[in-house]
């Protein structure tokens, strides 16, 4: 290991305590960042030149050591984080192909990395993404509900063989990339504009939760998701009855409206060709589209959870050549932003796939190979940790670029 890859480490690995696990931790992650196709433990050590018991030692380090990987993933954030300038958190959930049954969280069960449904682990994952780069946040195993989190003898069983903590509970993924995004808003890193798919935009408690939580957010939601317009009136009704309870939910002088409603009712003038993205090759103009941002107020939360009515941003992109809009996106940005800022935002979300394509092609990400639920997240923690450190050497600009 070079020195400065010892020292990166140490610092970041320091909330794991004991030595011994911080000595775990440099062997473990001077195997992601070197050479060789395969990140699982057993050609790790084999390369290394270890024996048996260093293969044991480091097996116990990731598969049951009960070192929290928050701390160090929040260290890996404070130190790395301000050298990528960040602009936007970015969400998503990715699928790792398994064999057999009995690795925390598989089934059978669709997945948008292999784009059809398939026996996997799906993880949920929260990245920062920067002019610079890009940095995972967090990392959460989803469990689904019948085959891991169902109260049966079944279900225990399984969830005792891959060591999954009795006060593991289901979350739907949503409520899990919620959690992420709570966590790092209490950490010493720049807050950002949280982007995700239509899976948690549509999802009006996650919507709110992000809310509540003092971030913001650009989603993408389905086209028909319902809004209402910017001229609806919301009034209390008055009492209709002598006794029960008195009327405290606000109701709108109008019906709400699909996305697509509303995008297909603008005028011309609403729509503008406006710039989503650098060109990838110098000297050549930013890529463009056909975009309208309009002020409206979602109509789930105000007549399903009962919630103030709270004006966003309804971005939709409708390119010319096509008969109908392609993709809408809500956004609790302020009313005064500039709309270019709000379309490079709502089409920044691909950047995540880059970082999936690192994680998993160079470091290793999807090579791990044990059966235990704590296990899973060490190993991402410690991925994450090499990615950082590859991104710390790139930008700086006294040593070379890492093979």
């Amino acid at each position: 290991m070079s020195e400065e890859l010892s020292a990166f480490v140490a610092d970041v690995v320091a909330p794991m305590g004991r030595v011994e696990r911080r000595r775990n931790a440099e062997a473990y992650i001077a195997g992601m960042v070197a050479e060789g196709y395969r990140k699982s433990l057993h050609p790790v050590v084999e390369r290394q030149g270890g024996d048996r018991a260093r293969y044991e030692s480091l097996q116990q380090f990731i598969a049951d050591s009960p070192w929290d990987p928050v701390p160090v993933l929040e260290r890996v954030a404070e130190r790395v984080g301000p050298q990528i300038d960040v602009i936007a958190w970015v969400l998503d959930d990715t699928g790792w192909v398994k064999q057999g049954k009995h690795s925390p969280g598989v089934k059978r069960q669709y997945s948008g990395t292999l784009g059809k449904t398939g026996n996997c682990q799906i993880g949920v994952s929260l990245h920062a993404v920067g002019t610079r780069g890009t940095l995972p946040l967090g990392w959460s195993l989803y469990l689904p509900q019948d085959e891991w989190c169902a109260d049966t003898d079944e279900v225990h069983a399984r969830r005792r063989k891959a060591k999954i903590p009795d006060d593991v509970a289901f979350r739907t993924k949503p409520e899990l990339a919620l959690a992420l995004a709570q966590t790092a808003a209490g950490w010493q890193i720049t807050r950002a504009p949280l982007l995700g798919d239509a899976a948690y935009g549509d999802n009006t408690q996650f919507r709110d939760g992000v809310h509540d939580a003092g971030l913001e957010y650009v989603l993408s939601v389905e086209e028909r998701v319902t809004v209402f317009d910017q001229e609806t009136t919301f009034t209390v009704p008055a009492r209709t009855k002598p006794r029960g309870r008195k009327p405290s939910a606000p109701v709108a002088d109008r019906e709400p409206r699909s996305a697509r409603s509303v995008a297909c009712a603008l005028p011309a003038s609403a729509w503008y060709k406006l710039p989503y993205r650098d060109a990838t090759e110098p000297d050549t103009p930013p890529l463009v589209s056909r975009f309208a941002c309009v002020r409206v107020i979602a109509a789930h939360a105000v007549r399903r959870d009962r919630r103030a009515p709270r004006e966003e941003w309804l971005i939709v992109e409708w390119p010319e050549g096509e008969d109908v809009p392609t993709d809408y996106w809500i956004s609790n940005l302020p009313a005064d932003i500039p709309l270019e800022q709000l379309t490079r935002l709502a089409r920044l979300r691909w950047t995540i796939e880059l970082d999936y394509k690192q994680l998993k092609g160079h470091l290793g990400l999807d090579h791990y190979e044990g059966r235990s639920y704590l296990g899973w997240h060490h190993h991402a923690c410690l991925v994450t940790i090499a990615h950082g450190w590859l991104t710390e050497q790139r930008l700086n600009p006294f040593h070379p670029r890492p093979d």
